[in-house]
């Protein structure tokens, strides 16, 4: 096989029968999952069994990240949102009315991000209107986390089915 053979293989553009696509998939959720309002969970873990100095420096890092998206969201959030909601339109046509299969694969990776991201910036504005601080804010994160969860285990069941539907569809080589 030739280099370019191997890399257009690797670079399959039928992105529901392509391991990369899966793997993506997998570590885009676990990474969310495992960072909520951009702190590692462990660091909530590790408040509430030690408090202290654990504590102090949680409820630091979610101060700065709640302060920093909430100030990316005041200052840019309308044009953040407009073109989100534009790449999203584009990616939903072209997917799903003209059938690419890769702007499918990347709406199916584009949207639930975006879902995440509005429970972020939602859970941001609780933190910071109500000053959440100790057990209430370890209770707050804690339930953002198990939302994203959710999210993540109904598109990944989502996508799944898609992808199946569209591989028997196709075949294994593109029909």
């Amino acid at each position: 096989m030739t280099l370019f053979q191997t890399l257009s293989e690797m670079i399959d553009m039928r992105s529901f029968s392509n391991l990369w696509y899966w793997i993506a998939l997998a570590v885009m959720w676990s990474t969310l999952s495992h960072r909520i309002l951009g702190v590692p969970f462990d660091m909530v873990q590790r408040a509430r069994r030690h408090g202290g100095q654990s504590a102090q420096d949680l409820e630091d890092l979610v101060r700065i990240n709640v302060n920093r998206l909430l100030f990316v969201v005041q200052s840019s959030g309308v044009l953040l949102l407009g073109l989100t909601c534009f790449v999203l339109s584009v990616l939903a046509t072209l997917g799903f009315y003209l059938a690419v299969e890769f702007a499918q694969s990347v709406f199916l990776l584009m949207f639930p991000l975006s879902l995440v991201a509005l429970l972020n910036i939602h859970t941001a504005r609780k933190i910071f209107a109500k000053e959440i601080q100790q057990e209430a804010l370890w209770q707050r994160l804690s339930m953002c986390r198990i939302l994203v969860q959710a999210l993540g285990m109904v598109f990944i069941f989502i996508t799944a089915m898609w992808g199946m539907y569209q591989n028997l569809q196709l075949g294994p080589l593109g029909g």
